[in-house]
């Protein structure tokens, strides 16, 4: 986890058992996901709290009060996106069941994405799926040279439904298309070169550095020109509707139910290849 020195801890209004709100100085809220001992991947549980930190925040009366909004994450892992055991759990699920963890993970993204202040989001490790979703629903996303970047989904026989909106939207679809129907892993350069990362923090070693001058950067706007300016970016690039968030959800939550979907979960704990792939036993 980062150290943001310059602007120490005043309170803790949000503690789950895998997220926490940190109250900082000078209207710095940062969101922290703690489940390093798996890479901090989501489960069920954690998806809820993150969700429930995000919208209590705004809902405050001090709400008003951040100026700033940073995803950060405990151990050396920002995110390995789902936890493969619960998408397994879920596909295995009723259909309804199912169904409703998908919308729990599009409302979760989209409190975020809708989020009044501007949100960054510092990446060391790596950042996929779901993690890489984090990204795009961040307005400065700053990441180790060696982070690594990808939306796997679609190896395991799953769709990146829910996050596509996003990364097409932050990154264009020309550039998005090949990420999303690969799964290709890629580094801190490329993901700066498309969009998805805006500042690099280059020399290793200076991430703390790195993240505590872009806060102050940030902190440098005027609060309510800040607020209004993100407004006036979603009113240009729009958020998905409640129509097509109900649509990614029906699509990953078809997707993980079905047997494409089933035989990609059991293949990557047997470490073995699905049989679509070309020459797999």
């Amino acid at each position: 986890m980062t150290d943001l020195a310059a602007f120490p801890v005043a309170s803790v209004p949000y503690r789950g058992q895998y997220v926490r709100m940190e109250a900082r100085a000078c209207g710095v809220r940062r969101l922290v996901l703690d489940r390093p001992e798996v890479r901090n991947a989501f489960n069920a549980a954690m998806i809820r709290e993150i969700g429930l930190a995000v919208a209590e925040l705004g809902a405050a009366p001090q709400g008003q009060e951040v100026r700033l909004l940073l995803l950060d994450a405990e151990g050396p892992v920002f995110c390995a996106g789902a936890d493969l055991a619960t998408m397994k759990e879920q596909g295995a699920a009723t259909p309804e069941q199912n169904l409703e963890a998908a919308r729990e993970v599009a409302r979760m993204f989209h409190r975020l994405a809708s989020f009044p202040a501007p949100v960054v989001c510092a990446v060391r490790g790596a950042a996929i799926g779901g993690g890489l979703g984090l990204t795009t629903v961040s307005d400065l996303v700053l990441a180790e040279p060696t982070a690594a970047f990808a939306t796997s989904e679609v190896l395991l026989g799953i769709v990146p439904a829910v996050i596509g909106p996003y990364i097409v939207r932050k990154i264009g679809l020309a550039n998005a298309a090949p990420l999303m129907l690969t799964g290709r892993r890629i580094r801190g350069a490329e993901a700066l070169a498309l969009g998805l990362v805006q500042r690099l923090a280059e020399p290793p070693g200076t991430f703390d550095e790195a993240l505590t001058r872009l806060v102050r950067e940030c902190l440098a706007a005027g609060p309510r020109a800040a607020r209004a300016t993100r407004e006036l970016l979603r009113r240009i690039s729009p958020l998905p509707d409640p129509e097509l968030m109900e649509f990614t959800a029906h699509t990953i939550a078809s997707a993980r139910g079905s047997a494409e979907g089933q035989e990609g979960l059991k293949a990557f704990f047997r470490k073995a290849a699905p049989s679509w792939v070309p020459g797999a036993e």
